[in-house]
This record gives structure tokens, sequence and C-alpha cells, in this order.
């Protein structure tokens, strides 16, 4: 049994066409399923079965409730039900992810297979059989459902730095149903730019896209593809990284980085005057912000987030706190929250029906 702590530095190596199939899964699920992907070897002649300790696989995904093993047989289950639908000039090949499943209760093992229709999607990949790879590290902190389906459908394409899909295309490949983002703009602002958000901050590529008209109507969109440098995925990797403060001005890309976990407006200043209060501490930053997300209401965030770095906020524990910065009362954290992203808990939301993201199922700084 390979230790499931290693898996993350492992690449993902699969099939475009496999890329370009149509499914809908969870987060959690599409994580799970890029997990197993990363265990299969260069040379393996089949698809094994893989097998997990629960407890090394919720540790992963820093999920600390225990109780959240029952729940990994019926999320099993639900992948086992969800399938991949391949379509052709002349036929539609619809395909289950997972041949067979099991789980031993008393050790705390779950062993898990993929189908054997899968094995050209994942085995012998060649010129002739094209493919995409990517480190398994670069998806693992993603939110949004189609987060991970957009970094592969243009990871694809990176080297060539260009890609452009139909509305109506992505629609299909992420099984968005006909009543739901209607309108165009709903669509934009939570299909594109919920990744265009967050792969640049936890990815090694970004993007920027255009709106590619038919009259007057948004038809395609053009994607432009950038790979992110070296010094971005060292911030999002590790919160050991510390740049000069005082001395000089931040880096663009660390400005950058700040100004996407704002959903408000700031500037490059006060992006700056962040990072000196930070050190340089990027985790920091999103830290405060995810624990301003839970209080009721902030008339300056900035001013906000600089007193909570200074002072050091934390969730308030027991009672409701009463903070002098802005006197208003802190909303309890849900200690459940975190447990939510692997997706084996029953109540959890995902995008297709909630507006908020799910909280980050692994942290950067790890």
């Amino acid at each position: 049994m390979e230790e499931i702590k290693k898996v993350e530095n492992k690449l993902v190596v699969q099939a475009n066409s496999l890329i370009e199939a149509s499914y809908k899964l969870k987060t959690s699920q599409q994580k799970f399923l890029r997990i197993m992907a990363s265990m299969i070897k260069k040379n393996d002649e089949d698809l094994k079965m893989y097998e997990f300790k629960i407890n090394e696989l919720l540790e992963l995904f820093q999920v600390k409730d225990q109780s959240k093993y029952k729940e990994i047989p019926k999320q099993t289950r639900e992948l086992m039900g969800n399938v991949l639908t391949f379509k052709t000039d002349k036929k539609i090949i619809q395909v289950p992810f997972l041949n067979y499943c099991e789980y031993e209760t008393g050790a705390g093992i779950l062993r898990v297979q993929f189908h054997p229709f899968l094995k050209p999607f994942y085995l012998y990949l060649s010129k002739e059989n094209p493919y995409t790879k990517y480190e398994l590290k670069n998806i693992l902190p993603l939110k949004s459902i189609y987060s991970i389906r957009i970094y592969e459908l243009l990871k694809q394409y990176e080297k060539i730095g260009k890609r452009t899909i139909g509305i109506e295309k992505l629609r299909e490949l992420f099984q968005i149903k006909k009543t739901e983002y209607v309108r165009y703009n709903d669509f934009k602002r939570k299909v594109l730019q919920q990744a265009q958000k967050e792969l640049p901050l936890k990815t090694d590529i970004s993007f920027e896209f255009e709106e590619i008209k038919t009259g007057r109507k948004v038809t395609s969109i053009g994607f432009n593809i950038k790979a992110n440098t070296k010094a971005i995925d060292e911030v999002c990797a590790t919160s050991e990284y510390k740049s000069k403060v005082g001395k000089e001005k931040h880096s663009t890309e660390l400005i950058t980085i700040v100004k996407s976990i704002f959903k408000e407006n700031i500037t490059d200043l006060q992006s700056n005057k962040l990072l000196d209060t930070a050190k340089g501490n990027i985790n920091i930053i999103k830290q405060k912000y995810d624990l301003a997300s839970n209080v009721p209401k902030i008339d300056n965030i900035v001013g906000w987030m600089l007193d909570a770095i200074k002072k050091d906020y934390i969730a308030p524990k027991g009672k409701i706190k009463i903070d002098s910065f802005n006197n208003y009362e802190q909303r309890l954290f849900d200690p459940t929250m975190e447990s939510k992203l692997l997706g084996w808990d029953k109540n959890e939301i995902d995008e297709a029906t909630d507006e908020k993201y799910q909280q980050g199922m692994i942290k950067s700084e790890k």
C-alpha cells in the first residue's frame, strides 16, 4: 500500500479524449479520481486495484472528523453511479468511472478500481493516443467544480498558448443544465471567473479570456493561456516565503495574487500594505480574509484585514466575541466546514447549487 502523503507530488497523465469527455462530479470526487490516476505507473499493463488507508486519505484532505468514515461508502456508491459520456458521429458511449469498490470497515481500508473501459485513457499513451500530464498538487487546492475541468482543458494547449471553445460545448462538457446559468453573465461569473481567480493563485497556469460574439450574443470563449512564474508557484506552495519588507515594493505577481483573494476591488497600494503587514506571507492574508467572510458586516475590508493581521484575529470558540475595531459580532466558524471538502458529507452543496465556495480542501502552505 503506497502512502497517500507521497501521492500529491506525482503526475496525473490521461488521454486528451478523457479530458474532453462530458461528466459532472463534485470537486472532491474529481480530486479522488486524479489521485487514483497519479498512482498508475508508466509501465502498468492493466488498471490495478488501488488501496487507501482511510485515515491517510482524510489527512490528505485535512478532514479531522473521524465520523466521516461512515460517509465514504455512500460517496463511492455515488461516484460509481456517475458516468462519462463520449460522443462520436454515430455513437453515444456512457461508462462509469469505477468498476469495483470495497470498504474494509475493521481495518479502515478502501480499495477501488477504474472501469476496464478506461484502460486506453490511462495506459499506452503516445503521439497516436495524445495525452496531457501535470502535477497532482496543482488541482488539489481548487474549490470550484469547474476549475479542475478548465485547468485540464487549458493545460492541453499550454504550449500553443491559445484555445477557443464554444459556450454550448463547455456547457455540454460540464453537464450544465439548460435551467442553470441561463444568462451569459451568470455563466461567466460562476464558471469562467471562478476558474480565472483560482488558477493563478493555486496552479502552474493562468488565463485571460475574450468573448467572441455571433451578432450580439457571446457564443465562444477565446482563452489566452500563460505559464505561472516559479515565484508564484513557490508562494502558493509554502508559507515560509518571505519578501523584503519596507525596503522595496512587492512584485507584481504577489500584488496580483493578493488582489485575486479579494472579492472587493482593492488597489496596488493597499495590496502592498497588506503584504508588508503580513511580512509577505500570502497564507496569512488568505486566512484572515476567510475569517472576514464569516463576519456580518465590514465597512472597511482593508482596514479590518490590517488590524486582523496585526492582532492575529482567530475564530471565536464557544461564544460570540465582540471586537473593538469595528464593534461587530463575529460569527462562529462552522467546525464541520472543512470536513465537507472531501465530499463525504451528505450536506455538501456543490457549485451547481450554491454560490459559495466550499472551504479549501488542502491548504496552499502544505
